[in-house]
């Protein structure tokens, strides 16, 4: 496992050297949501499930958030190209400041079995430590290799959730697993 060989940043849009360096950016993340849904993952998306569903994904719904400063999106590179990322949600209520929701760790399934999601889920608590976040929570499919990783990283099982949410590839509805760790 050579994680130094993807290196994790937080993900400044607004930062990027040019438009064209943006625009590659979002092609990047489109593409990684898109490998992630149609080879079998459940994050929201069923196939069929177009490029241009993907990348509208990011600069719909997680681009705003990051400009108003209540998502954080960190991303793994190799060669300058982004193959993977985490979220964490931080636009919570105000009583709930300490905590953020992790979300969307995608990793492209040509970059996977490196180290790569272990090594962008601790940055994304680094992150949230940083950011006065110090209660994490997320939900994930039940049994998947997804929830081991969390596991073996001390988040701890609250329940599933029957029939939670649809497979990407199949009608078939599936269990989620819905966790938690402190990491202040």
């Amino acid at each position: 496992m050579n994680v130094a060989a993807f290196p994790i940043e937080e993900w400044k849009p607004d930062a990027a050297a040019s438009l064209a360096s943006l625009d590659g950016d979002l092609d990047a993340l489109g593409e990684v949501l898109h490998a992630v849904v149609h080879s079998g993952a459940g994050v929201s998306f069923v196939v069929p499930f177009a490029i241009e569903e993907a990348r509208a994904f990011w600069i719909e719904k997680v681009l705003p958030g990051v400009r108003a400063g209540t998502r954080r999106v960190l991303v793994a590179r190799h060669d300058g190209r982004i193959v993977g990322t985490v979220q964490i949600d931080c636009a919570t209520p105000p009583n709930q400041t300490h905590r953020a929701e992790v979300l969307k760790l995608l990793v492209h399934p040509s970059a996977r079995r490196r180290g790569i999601a272990r090594a962008l889920m601790i940055a994304v608590e680094e992150t949230a430590r940083a950011h006065g976040r110090t209660l994490l929570t997320l939900d994930t499919w039940t049994g998947s290799h997804a929830e081991q990783l969390y596991r073996s990283l001390g988040y701890v099982t609250v329940g599933v959730i029957p029939r939670y949410a649809r497979g990407s590839l199949t009608p078939q509805l599936e269990p989620a697993t819905i966790m938690y760790k402190e990491v202040g």
